[in-house]
């Protein structure tokens, strides 16, 4: 079939091509700035360059430099004037550009954004949307890669939210701009070309709100819990496990703050079973939390003990490393294989 025919529905209309999590991202900054005036964008290299990943390309040539603004080489600066437009009526929307580029803005972030409605007593809202691309598989060195969530997830006052499909990429970000609350929106750098054919950028489908996990696999065995960029790890687990005769349940958590407990727990009180995986760090990491709140609220329909699939307690590794250090298929089953199963549910599995 010719490239120009398989372009064509067979009611001959042309066929969408497949959205990236990168365009989707976009799209949602540029309808925001379309709606509202007050809703800015800045950070370093987001004007003419569009973004080190391009995320931002475009919003300059539109709106203008007024309004999508390249700032010098300092994110303390950056997040500082953002929360000074914030407090006064405007909507910035900040790209950090790397993970660990933000580490020099946290104390603006911690002392003062994540503060700033609850020392007013809600009389200042803080509409501020903190992008930042995260996490590792793309080869980055140092300083890009790291998976930085747990500081925002310990730090009260902000939302955190972090999406693994276009569809969510889209929609949660429009969430979080429109929100009155400070948001952390960490984007999996290495979904940014993950594709969506159905995802129609004229007509963005409704997806539910942030603090609302979704089941992206159903199961009965086991449950594994998840985030952002370790999503498509897990369903190739799960479906790599099916041959094996384990149903794996898959649960996206969407958001890190507000968190679905309801959502978890009805999954593992269910499957009785729980892997939580995660590209941050085992020790402290989201994971932590994550197990406790499950042993918490569901310790006697648990099975087995919650386990977690984490980076390594170390500094980001070098490139030619990191295959090692992310959580990958094989760890998590090797998880999934410790979770004390009766000898009637390996009966005949072969690893």
């Amino acid at each position: 079939m010719s490239t120009a025919a398989a372009e064509r529905r067979a009611d001959g209309t042309a066929a969408r091509k497949p959205a990236t999590m990168a365009q989707a991202l976009n799209r949602a900054m540029r309808d925001a700035m379309a709606e509202d005036p007050t809703v800015h964008v800045l950070g370093e290299d987001v004007g003419t360059l569009g973004g080190v990943f391009r995320v931002t390309d475009g919003l300059t040539a539109e709106f203008g430099p007024e309004r999508c603004t390249d700032t010098p080489l300092a994110e303390a600066g950056i997040l500082g004037t953002a929360l000074g437009m914030a407090m006064y009526g405007l909507r910035p929307v900040v790209e950090m550009q790397f993970d660990a580029f933000a580490y020099p803005a946290f104390e603006q972030l911690v002392s003062h954004v994540s503060r700033m409605r609850n020392r007013t007593r809600g009389a200042m809202p803080m509409p501020l949307t903190i992008r930042v691309p995260y996490g590792g598989g793309i080869g980055g060195v140092e300083h890009h890669s790291d998976s930085s969530e747990a500081y925002y997830l310990a730090t009260p006052g902000l939302h955190v939210f972090t999406p693994a499909t276009v569809a969510d990429a889209y929609g949660m970000l429009r969430e979080a701009i429109n929100s009155d609350d400070p948001v952390v929106f960490m984007e999996p750098k290495r979904l940014y070309w993950s594709k969506d054919a159905d995802w129609d950028v004229n007509r963005p489908p409704a997806v539910p709100p942030a603090g609302q996990a979704v089941v992206r696999r159903r199961g009965t065995s086991a449950t594994l819990i998840t985030y952002g960029p370790s999503v498509p790890v897990c369903l190739e687990a799960a479906e790599a496990a099916a041959e094996d005769g384990l149903d794996l349940e898959v649960v996206d958590l969407r958001s890190l703050v507000p968190f679905d407990d309801a959502t978890i727990c009805e999954s593992v009180r269910r499957t009785g079973r729980a892997v939580v995986v995660h590209e941050s760090t085992g020790f402290g990491g989201p994971g932590a939390e994550i197990a406790a709140r499950i042993t918490e609220r569901c310790f006697h329909f648990l099975e087995a003990p919650v386990l977690r699939v984490a980076g390594f307690d170390i500094p980001y590794p070098p490139p030619m490393l990191e295959r090692h250090h992310l959580p990958g298929v094989d760890r998590v089953l090797d998880a999934v294989d410790r979770l004390q199963w009766e000898a009637e549910w390996t009966e005949g599995s072969t690893r």
